[in-house]
């Protein structure tokens, strides 16, 4: 459990990081760039894959080259998103996000549905149009914010359903997620040098520690899962619910976010839309 508490505190502080960086002066898309190499590097290190001269060919590019766009643009998304909405909002939104790949199973692919599944996919869906409603209190909801709440929701539920399609090719974690780091540092560094940021020290070091947390993030949740092989649906549930938990409190007491009754209804239906996910 240990590691499953602390993919879970690695995970929110990763919104924590992003909630901070305009206060201490960090550039995110630099930041974004370098995670993904400290990611990159650590994977290499700890995982440690095993090379093989066929490896290349038989690796899905064009799941690959999807992620390596979509992971650090939907990490600037993300950023806004925390900006905008805050840290509780966002990461249930996040968390939703689990909802898509269900979806995408049932409309695309015909699997078949149990009642519990169905609820969970309609409360999530309820939950989420009560997160990213503004309604009347526009200080609990600032203009735009659900725009980019609902960009989290879609980009990490394509994000998933594309990881989910490279878990069914068969290949190890360790083989593939060095190239899909090394492809998402190539992106975030063409953003970078699109918008002529000069390099400084200050996102360089945040970028530095959103690496850790990122990758201690995967790596304390594939820990979670190894230590735990007979119980996934636990492992899975502990983590999106403790991300919820931990990302309300922090947000809630720490950076004092206002939050309409509907947007606190949103926050409360979440986890019943996970357990009934989990348990269907």
């Amino acid at each position: 459990m240990l590691n499953l508490a602390a993919a879970v505190v690695c995970s929110v502080l990763v919104s924590v990081l992003l909630k901070l960086a305009p206060r201490w002066r960090i550039g995110i898309d630099q930041a974004v760039a370098w995670n993904y190499l400290v990611a990159g590097g650590a994977s290499l290190v700890l995982l440690a894959p095993q090379a093989s001269p066929e490896l290349p060919a038989r690796l899905p590019w064009p799941v690959l080259g999807a992620l390596g766009v979509l992971l650090p643009t939907i990490f600037l998304v993300l950023a806004r998103a925390v900006r905008e909405a805050g840290i509780a909002r966002s990461d249930v939104a996040q968390r939703l996000s689990l909802l898509l790949p269900l979806l995408a199973a049932f409309v695309l692919f015909g699997e078949r549905l149990s009642a519990l599944k169905l609820a969970a996919a309609a409360l999530g869906l309820v939950a989420l149009a009560a997160l990213t409603w503004r309604g009347a209190d526009a200080a609990a909801a600032p203009r735009g914010s659900a725009r980019w709440l609902l960009l989290v929701f879609v980009g990490f539920g394509v994000i998933d359903i594309l990881f989910k399609r490279l878990a069914a090719g068969g290949l190890a974690f360790g083989a593939v997620l060095p190239v899909v780091f090394a492809l998402a540092f190539v992106i975030a560094a063409a953003i970078v040098l699109l918008r002529r940021r000069r390099p400084d020290w200050r996102s360089a070091a945040g970028g530095l520690v959103l690496g850790v947390l990122n990758f201690g993030n995967i790596l304390f949740y594939l820990r979670a899962h190894r230590a735990l092989p007979d119980a996934p649906a636990l492992v899975f549930a502990g983590m999106n619910l403790g991300v919820v938990a931990l990302g309300a409190m922090l947000g809630l007491l720490v950076f004092h976010e206002r939050l309409s009754r509907l947007n606190l209804l949103g926050l409360g239906l979440a986890p019943v839309a996970i357990v009934l996910l989990v348990r269907g």
